[in-house]
């Protein structure tokens, strides 16, 4: 993970949530009052985050002492204790939302890939997530997405370089695309591997003619032009499958030798895994 841009959330989400005090706990808890949490599971899953939350028990007050009792990547059922935190009460509320937030999230998140890296079990293909992400957290949800036994795609724009159907058709084609690409990446002196996404036969063939890239994309194939597909290519290329594939379908396109599927819905359409934080 990037402790940078760790940092640089948590620091925000205080922000956004603190402002100038939590009146809340100011009025009523005397500000020398001691107490002691624990973080309870309540919903059966795959425990993501927990590292993060401890960071930001430790931004809020460097003096919490935190007591982990179950790492990143358990699966947990309801009644376990995730960890248990001491000090200041004030400190301790200001910290419960924003610990639950960051790992109900991130839990849900590794709960979902788990499923469906279980769906793959016993083939070659590998489970990616996508830039589908919330804003300013993406390396929390794909740190999830790994924990939960995905793959991280890449993390933004700078770190590959990406030929969606948009790219192609503003370029003129996938054949100017590419070349263009590699160009740019020369003068640039830049190392990045190169995806070309295909929407039919044309496409691909189009792609597999000017050659020079590390991974095709099929998107919206059909399971048997996806078979079709694999065999053209003939293990020249890595093969990303996306596109609509959903739980009861990813078996299918697995089994057509493809290395990869992405599924955006893996960070965009997630429920949060209950947990919550009491006093004792």
């Amino acid at each position: 993970m990037n402790k940078e841009f760790i940092d640089a959330i948590i620091d925000l989400a205080i922000r956004e949530d603190i402002g100038d005090g939590d009146h809340s706990s100011r009025s009523c808890i005397p500000s020398d009052a001691h107490g002691k949490v624990k973080l309870l599971v309540k919903e059966k899953g795959v425990l993501a985050g927990v590292e993060i939350g401890i960071s930001v028990f430790e931004k809020v007050d460097p003096s919490i002492k935190i007591e982990k009792l179950i790492e990143d990547g358990t699966l947990v059922v309801p009644g376990q204790i995730v960890l248990k935190a001491f000090g200041s009460v004030c400190s301790l509320l200001q910290a419960e939302r924003l610990v639950l937030n960051i790992m109900q999230r991130m839990s849900g998140i590794a709960t979902k890939t788990k499923e469906y890296v279980d769906h793959l079990e016993g083939t070659k293909t590998r489970i990616l997530d996508t830039r589908k992400t919330t804003p300013g957290m993406r390396f929390l949800e794909k740190e999830a997405v790994r924990i939960g036994g995905g793959v991280n795609h890449r993390m933004g724009l700078y770190d590959m370089v990406m030929l969606k159907d948009n790219h192609i058709d503003f370029a003129g084609g996938i054949e100017k695309a590419v070349i263009a690409v590699k160009s740019y990446l020369k003068d640039k002196n830049k190392d990045l591997k190169i995806e070309v996404e295909v929407r039919n036969f044309t496409e691909l063939n189009e792609v597999l003619k000017v050659g020079g890239i590390q991974r095709i994309m099929l998107d919206n194939f059909s399971t048997n032009d996806t078979k079709k597909a694999v065999e053209l290519i003939n293990g020249q290329y890595e093969i990303e499958s996306s596109g609509g594939i959903t739980m009861d379908t990813i078996r299918a396109y697995a089994e057509c030798g493809v290395d990869y599927i992405s599924v955006g819905a893996l960070t965009h359409h997630i429920k949060s895994l209950d947990l919550s934080l009491k006093a004792y």
